[in-house]
């Protein structure tokens, strides 16, 4: 590792399941060694000048599944699965603020206090998704979805896999993608319609990872 002349490096903190960027600040070599050994997100705090592990006091832990080098060794991603909020605000991520230029000459850098949606794709759509129970259903698809009920969402999700399936066997790329985000959209629809989020459906597949998919298939067969 390539450690600074202060004997730190910057270190990344990013939702392993969903790709959110929950936190940065520096590791010493102790603290990574740290890191390691008890799988817990460990730094340095340069305005204490001393160890410390993200959550020992408040709860909101960092638990570490993988430790990502880049090229040069001097910068690490911890590969975190949170427990609870992870800024000192409260929020989530500690990226909830975006820069923006002004109309000065030259144009100056200006961080802009309202608060930013959420950074991750998938996580925008389902703030979408839950923001339109509040909708008017004839002016909301998703709305009238939601009224419709689980009969109707089951039918859509129906639907909108046998389009897809069809267009896997015999139609071209362009429409394969087209039908398979159709079909993502739906089921995200019918997870909002049950109160569940897809970071549930993301935790089951990484719960299956290195699990033989007959392996799984089996243990969720009835005995007998």
């Amino acid at each position: 590792m390539n450690f600074d002349e202060h004997g730190l490096l910057p270190v990344v903190a990013q939702d392993h399941l969903t790709g959110e960027v929950r936190m940065v600040a520096f590791a010493s070599e102790q603290a990574v060694r740290l890191t390691l050994e008890t799988g817990r997100a460990t730094f340095w705090s340069r305005s204490r000048g001393e160890l410390w592990e993200k959550g020992r006091t408040s709860g909101n832990t960092l638990a570490v599944k993988g430790v990502l080098v880049d090229c040069d060794a001097d910068c690490l991603v911890y590969l975190v699965a949170p427990n609870g909020p992870t800024c000192h605000t409260g929020r989530a991520s500690c990226f909830f603020r975006h820069a923006t230029l002004d109309d000065s000459k030259p144009p100056r850098i200006v961080v802009s206090d309202t608060v930013v949606p959420v950074p991750t794709l998938l996580a925008r759509l389902e703030v979408v998704l839950e923001a339109r129970k509040a909708s008017d259903a004839k002016a909301s698809y998703v709305k009238s979805l939601y009224e419709a009920g689980p009969t109707r969402i089951g039918e859509k999700l129906v639907e909108e896999a046998g389009e897809l399936a069809t267009a896997i066997a015999g139609e071209e790329d362009d429409r394969v993608v087209s039908e398979a985000a159709d079909v993502l959209f739906h089921v995200m629809v019918a997870l909002r319609s049950r109160g569940l989020s897809i970071e549930a459906v993301l935790q089951e597949l990484d719960r299956r990872t290195g699990t033989s998919g007959h392996d799984e298939k089996r243990a969720r067969q009835p005995a007998g």
